[in-house]
C-alpha cells in the first residue's frame, strides 16, 4: 500500500471515530436481522411452516442478505474507486439505517399475508447491498490515512464495530425479550430496528466531517493528468483474480464463524436443547464483550509478527476449539454455555483482527476497493448459508452437534489456508516494491 503523509493525531482519532461509528451502525443492524431470525422471524413471518422448516426458511431469508453483497462490492468498489470512499461510506450508511427502521415498521404475516415475508426479504437484500461496500470502505479510509506499520492495530479498529454491533443487538433484544411473550412478539421485537433512524443521523453526521484518503486524492490527480482508469472491478479479476480466491479463504472464518457462533447458536440453544432464550442471548453479550478484548490484542500482535500470521495462528486456535465450544454449550449449565460461547467467539476473533490489512495489502491502490470489496463480499456470500448448514446439520444428525462444530473446522481450515497463502503474496509484494530495478512481478 502507498504510504501516506504522516498524518496529525488528532486528524486519526477523528477518522477512527468515524469509521468506528458507522461500522458498528452496520454491524448493529446486521446481526439484529440474524438475532430475530433465530427469535422472531419464523414465528410472524412463516407461521405456517413446521417450527424447524420454518427456522431454516428464516435463515434463508438471512442469506439473501449475503447474496446480495457482491453486488453491493461491485457497485460501492466502483464508487469508491472512481468517487472517493468517502462517497462510497455516506450511501452505504444511509441505505443500511433506512432499510432496518423499516424492518421495524413491516406488518407480520397474520396482516398481509405471503407480502410479509416478501417484503422482509427485500428490505434484508437492501441490508446486504449496503454491507458490500461498507467494511471495504471504512477498512481502506482508516490504513490509506495511516502508517504502514500500525495497520495490524488500525485495522482492528473498524472490527470492533462488529462485536459492539452485536453487543448492541443483543442487549436491545435482551431487554426486550424480559417483556411477557405476548408483549415481546406484538410490538417489542420492533424496538431495536427502530433505533437504527437516530443512530443512523449520529453515523451519517460523524462520516459527513471525515478527509477523503490521501490515496484516492492522488489516483484524481492521476486521473486528471492521464484520463480515467479502467473500470475497476474488471482490472481486479483480470489482473488479480487469485489474490481474490486468497483474500476469501482468509475472511472465510470471522465471517462465517461468527455467525455460527452467534445466530445460530442462539437458534440451536433455544430450538435443539431447549435453553431459555435470555440465557442465549447473554451469552453473545458476553462473547462479543470477549471479542472487544480479542480483537485489540490481536492486533496489536499483528504489529509485531505480521497480520497474516496472527490470522493463520487464529483459525488454527479455532479448529482446537470448534468441538469442546459445542460440548459446553451442550451442557445446557448457564455457566458453561456462556464459556462455550465465549470461547468460540474468541478464538475466531484473532484471525478477523487484522484481517484488513492482509487483505487490502495484496492490492493495487487504482481498483483496491473493488478488490477488496470483492473478495470479503464473497466470502460473505458463503457465510450467509453457514446458520442454514448449520441448521440442516443439526436436525440431520438428530439435534447433535457434532455436524455444527465440523463445520466450524472446516470454516478454520480454510482461514489456515487463505493466510499461508496471503503470506506469500505479501512476501512478494514488499519483494517488488524493494526491488523495483529488478521487475519483480507479483502473480496473480
Amino acid at each position: 500500500m502507498s504510504t501516506p503523509s504522516k498524518p496529525d493525531l488528532k486528524d486519526i482519532r477523528k477518522l477512527l471515530t468515524a469509521a468506528f461509528s458507522g461500522t458498528a451502525l452496520e454491524w448493529y443492524d446486521y446481526f439484529l436481522y440474524g438475532t430475530a431470525a433465530a427469535l422472531v422471524f419464523n414465528k410472524l413471518f412463516f407461521p405456517e411452516l413446521d417450527p424447524t422448516v420454518g427456522t431454516i426458511a428464516s435463515f434463508v431469508t438471512f442469506a439473501v442478505g449475503f447474496v446480495a453483497r457482491p453486488i453491493g462490492a461491485a457497485i460501492f468498489g466502483h464508487i469508491g474507486d472512481r468517487y472517493g470512499r468517502k462517497v462510497s461510506l455516506i450511501i452505504t450508511v444511509v441505505m443500511m439505517g433506512a432499510t432496518t427502521g423499516c424492518i421495524g415498521l413491516l406488518p407480520t404475516y397474520d396482516t398481509i399475508g405471503v407480502w410479509a415475508p416478501a417484503l422482509l426479504a427485500a428490505l434484508r437484500f437492501l441490508q446486504g447491498i449496503s454491507v458490500g461496500g461498507e467494511w471495504s470502505g471504512a477498512m481502506l479510509l482508516t490504513l490509506e490515512h495511516t502508517p504502514k506499520e500500525k495497520h495490524g492495530s488500525y485495522s482492528s479498529i473498524p472490527q470492533l464495530g462488529s462485536p459492539v454491533g452485536t453487543l448492541l443487538s443483543s442487549g436491545a433484544f435482551a431487554l426486550v425479550g424480559l417483556l411477557p411473550d405476548g408483549s415481546f412478539y406484538s410490538w417489542g421485537w420492533r424496538l431495536p430496528f427502530l433505533v437504527a433512524f437516530p443512530l443512523l443521523a449520529f453515523a451519517l453526521f460523524l462520516r459527513m466531517h471525515i478527509e477523503e484518503s490521501p490515496v484516492f486524492r492522488k489516483m484524481l490527480e492521476d486521473a486528471e493528468r492521464n484520463g480515467p482508469k479502467p473500470a475497476p472491478l474488471v482490472e481486479a479479476f483480470r489482473r488479480t483474480w487469485g489474490r481474490m480466491i486468497v483474500g476469501v479463504g482468509a475472511a472465510f472464518l470471522g465471517v462465517g464463524g461468527f455467525f455460527l457462533m452467534s445466530t445460530f447458536i442462539i437458534s440451536y440453544g433455544t430450538d435443539e436443547l431447549g435453553i431459555d432464550k435470555q440465557t442465549m442471548l447473554n451469552s453473545t453479550v458476553i462473547g462479543s464483550v470477549v471479542e472487544i478484548v480479542v480483537l485489540v490484542l490481536a492486533g496489536r500482535l499483528a504489529d509485531r509478527i505480521g497480520a497474516w500470521r496472527v490470522c493463520a495462528i487464529g483459525a488454527l486456535v479455532t479448529m482446537v476449539v470448534a468441538f469442546p465450544a459445542f460440548w459446553l454449550v451442550d451442557t445446557k449449565e448457564t455457566g458453561l454455555v456462556y464459556l462455550g460461547v465465549s470461547l468460540g467467539i474468541g478464538a475466531l476473533s484473532i484471525p478477523y483482527a487484522p484481517i484488513g490489512a492482509v487483505v487490502s495489502g495484496m492490492f493495487p491502490e487504482e481498483f483496491r476497493y473493488s478488490a477488496v470489496a470483492m473478495s470479503y463480499n464473497l466470502a460473505g456470500v458463503l457465510s450467509g448459508f453457514v446458520p442454514l448448514i448449520a441448521t440442516s446439520l443439526t436436525s440431520a444428525a438428530d439435534g447433535a452437534s457434532w455436524g455444527a462444530g465440523l463445520l466450524l473446522m472446516v470454516i478454520a481450515a480454510c482461514t489456515v489456508a487463505g493466510s499461508l497463502a496471503a503470506g506469500t503474496v505479501l512476501r512478494r509484494h514488499a519483494a517488488a516494491l524493494s526491488a523495483p530495478s529488478q521487475n519483480v512481478e507479483v502473480p496473480a
